[in-house]
């Protein structure tokens, strides 16, 4: 079995509190059409120099149904900036439009198979999954992104296409295990997209 989902693999069942002090699992999203869960973080880089791309992907396809879902698996224990209440500071701050939800026992990353932050997954009406990876091709600075996967991949679906590049290996710092090295990942973690041979 794979670490992490694959495609047509069902979005997977959560208890997890919220910024906003609410507790939600994945039936709280059943109105929406596309589901957006990611795994996301405080302090990464990559996630920093990609919120903003971020929002503007979600408010553009919010009125075709499609809710975001942010999940911070991070162990404070590795990162200390990626605790709860540098969590509800940060949403207080920049007000993004989406859940931001706490994985305390990264037992939803471990579920899922969070590679890095951000790492992207987008389920259809059904919860299951027709893309995973990445959100931009240049997330520490997505001004400078060319390649817009987790865009494109929202345009063809809520169009009632097949998503035409479904699998896309996600660009960040690896999410901090619990008891590791900062740059510590599971044996089974690897990319999700092989390297083309030459």
């Amino acid at each position: 079995m794979a670490f992490t989902l694959e495609i047509g693999d069902k979005a997977l069942d959560f208890k997890l509190i919220a910024t906003d002090g609410n507790v939600y699992n994945l039936s709280s999203f059943d109105d929406a059409e596309t589901l957006v869960i990611f795994f996301t973080c405080n302090h990464c880089p990559y996630v920093i120099g990609s919120d903003e791309a971020t929002r503007t992907t979600a408010d553009k396809f919010a009125s075709k149904g499609v809710k975001f879902v942010g999940i911070n698996s991070n162990s404070v224990h590795v990162n200390a900036e990626d605790d709860f209440r540098h969590m509800v500071e940060r949403m207080a701050e920049y007000k993004f439009p989406w859940v931001y939800l706490r994985d305390e026992t990264q037992e939803i990353a471990q579920a899922y198979g969070a590679l890095r932050t951000p790492h992207f997954y987008v389920f259809n009406k059904d919860r299951e999954l027709v893309y995973t990876g990445r959100g931009v091709d240049n997330p520490r600075d997505a001004s400078l992104a060319t390649v817009f996967d987790l865009d494109q991949a929202l345009d063809e679906h809520t169009s009632g296409q097949q998503v035409s590049v479904d699998l896309t290996n996600p660009i960040g710092c690896n999410v901090k295990w619990a008891g590791e090295d900062a740059h510590w990942m599971p044996a089974d973690a690897c990319d999700l997209v092989l390297p083309q041979a030459a």
